[in-house]
């Protein structure tokens, strides 16, 4: 990519898509366009057809996604697999027909199979089935990487897949009935603490209530209080995060240094310099690639981890009754590490820049 490139990122307004606008700033990239829903219908496919013939973006972030918690994902079914083809199959395909030179599709490792092996390497996609409560979700983003592999196998197209493991950081979500575990525990652990220190002004101002005694009701749905902070589930689970910045710049390192030739490994004996059109007749699967740190930590550290930096003085109370959830959920990053990137932010720091930034907006 060249600094005055024009590079278009669908979704730039998001947890993912925001991170990877301010680092291409940050390296000096001066063309970076995104478009808001209400300027840009990312469902219309005509809408979609105009935008990229009249701008012609050279380069494509596709993070333009519709996402939730495990909740959101099992009661509207059709609408996460409808909404997310349609914005793939849209952006995906004009990008060929306008001529992108490079695109990067981004998902998520929900596309691994719900008992698949830890950690989780690109090779057990498709190997047994999936988690049944955000199938929809993982069968739409499993067909964006098989579209780009197939745009770049029969059109020699350069699109690059890439599956961050869970993500947090600026501009996350932190709504307390529709967030993920890591912004939900701050918020909740945040709330818990003012209401123990007495600072009730600040958790109406926080929660946006017309009155503590609102507030405090709202918060006691989640089991908060100025005492206890309820947690589901007993805490063992194992979970990888990753700092949305550092996604960010593995994102940019990709589609500055590498290429879809990169990611795939052809038949032993086999011409590995040539052409995605030379070999698809081939078996070329698998051309994803994880990103995240490789590391992880239970619930009930992480849990205690932001109860120390947030500095709560009450309980946390693990709910047995509630659900585990999936034991353990790690990516393999060897591939990525293969490719000459390595995450720099390690999860205390990241809770801690990222409190401090919640602390800012409230």
């Amino acid at each position: 990519m060249q600094k005055n490139s024009k590079i278009y990122v669908a979704g730039h307004r998001g947890l993912v898509g925001s991170a990877i606008v301010n680092n291409l700033k940050a390296k000096g990239y001066t063309n970076v366009i995104g478009r808001t829903h209400s300027e840009l219908d990312l469902l219309d496919q005509n809408a979609v057809k105009e935008f990229f013939e009249t701008e012609k973006p050279d380069y494509v972030f596709l993070a333009a996604a519709k996402v939730g918690g495990i909740v959101a994902n099992n009661t509207y079914r059709a609408d996460f697999i409808y909404e997310n083809l349609q914005i793939q199959n849209n952006i995906i395909h004009q990008s060929y027909l306008n001529g992108v030179k490079k695109l990067m599709f981004l998902g998520s490792t929900c596309i691994y199979p719900k008992n698949c092996p830890q950690p989780m390497k690109e090779e057990y996609l498709l190997t047994s089935e999936l988690e049944y409560t955000n199938e929809p979700y993982a069968i739409a983003k499993i067909a964006g990487i098989k579209m780009c592999e197939s745009y770049n196998l029969q059109y020699g197209t350069n699109y690059i897949s890439v599956m961050p493991t869970n993500l947090y950081g600026p501009n996350d979500n932190f709504d307390l009935e529709k967030s993920h575990v890591l912004p939900a525990l701050i918020r909740k652990i945040h709330c818990a603490k003012l209401l123990n220190e007495g600072k009730e002004e600040e958790v109406v101002k926080d929660l946006k209530a017309e009155s503590i005694d609102e507030a405090k009701e709202y918060l006691a749905k989640f089991g908060v209080d100025g005492n206890r902070v309820e947690i589901w589930g007993s805490g063992k689970p194992m979970r990888e995060f990753l700092w949305s910045e550092d996604m960010a710049d593995a994102c940019v390192f990709l589609m500055e240094n590498r290429d879809f030739k990169d990611t795939y490994s052809v038949s032993e004996g086999a011409n590995t310099t040539c052409t995605p059109t030379e070999v698809k007749n081939q078996e070329v699967r698998n051309t994803h690639i994880n990103i995240g740190t490789g590391v992880d930590i239970s619930i009930k550290e992480l849990a205690e981890t932001i109860k120390g930096i947030v500095g709560f003085k009450g309980e946390l109370y693990f709910n047995t009754d509630k659900p585990d959830g999936t034991m353990k959920k790690l990516t393999d990053v060897s591939k990525l590490h293969g490719l000459g990137w390595q995450h720099s932010i390690g999860l205390t720091e990241g809770i801690e820049k990222m409190y401090q930034w919640y602390k800012e907006q409230s």
